[in-house]
């Protein structure tokens, strides 16, 4: 269930981290992706958290070893904490620099 992070939801948050299994739990991420980074809440984008899932199909597509997609997938905390401290270090929310970082890998993929 995505959005469930909005206007009605925010104030009543009591958590430190939202990590976002589902889909696009911000409701609008530039308004939402902002609010919690003040509210010192972690928001971990749900396409970062499942890159994992990704990593396993495509590499059963493309032929690639088990030890590959570990290997892969192994990187995701590293990649994770890069998101995070660069959210603190620049106060840029979490979101954007995630979005960006993909967006960077998939033009460089192209």
């Amino acid at each position: 269930m995505g959005a469930t992070v909005n206007d009605e939801t925010l104030s009543r948050l009591k958590c430190s981290i939202i990590a976002g299994a589902a889909n696009n739990q911000l409701q609008k991420e530039t308004i939402h992706g902002k609010a919690v980074m003040d509210k010192g809440i972690i928001y971990a984008p749900d396409f970062m958290l499942n890159a994992g899932g990704v990593i396993n199909c495509f590499a059963e597509v493309d032929g690639r070893t088990a030890e590959w997609a570990m290997e892969k997938a192994a990187q995701i905390y590293d990649t994770t904490t890069e998101i995070i401290n660069g959210s603190k270090a620049n106060n840029i929310p979490t979101y954007a620099i995630a979005n960006k970082m993909a967006e960077d890998r998939i033009k460089g993929a192209i």
